[in-house]
């Protein structure tokens, strides 16, 4: 197995595990009301998760819209070009336009994503661990952004529409 289809099944991956977040999100979500008007705690605790697992779903879901052809298409107007030319606008939309975006993001993001990983920083209102998850899921988007573009743009052409 080369390494365009390790990095393609790693990504994969990836979205198949972060996809499973969106449960306990949905609980933390339903939870904070009860935790802080019956049970009158736990409820800020529950809202930090909820962030973190958030910014952790949210960081990968755009890599598994591309995936699956959602993010960035315009199909009206694609869905009468054959295969080899949408593959050709697919492969040109990740090179000039997620790739360096997604670059920018992970150069531009090192200022303040690194200080809060080094000091593992806190949540600023109720100082509750892992505010730096949600500085990292930034770092995240952006590598996995940075991987499904290089999948696209190196994966092999389909073979001429007959």
């Amino acid at each position: 197995m080369g390494w365009l289809q390790r990095l393609d099944r790693l990504i994969a991956l990836i979205i198949a595990a972060t996809q499973w977040l969106a449960l306990p999100l949905i609980v933390l979500l339903f939870l904070q009301w009860p935790l802080r008007d019956i049970v009158h705690a736990y409820s800020s605790q529950a809202n930090d998760l909820g962030q973190i697992v958030f910014a952790l779903y949210v960081a990968v879901s755009i890599s598994a819209a591309t995936r699956a052809g959602t993010h960035l298409a315009a199909d009206a107007l694609a869905q009468h070009y054959t295969a080899r030319t949408r593959e050709w606008l697919k492969r040109l939309g990740a090179g000039l336009g997620l790739l360096p975006w997604a670059l920018f993001v992970l150069i531009a993001g090192k200022t303040f994503v690194v200080p809060s990983l080094l000091e593992l920083e806190s949540f600023p209102k109720t100082d509750n661990p892992g505010y730096f998850l949600i500085k990292c899921g930034l770092w995240l988007m952006a590598i996995t952004i940075i991987a499904q573009a290089v999948v696209d743009i190196f994966r092999p052409l389909p073979a001429d529409d007959v």
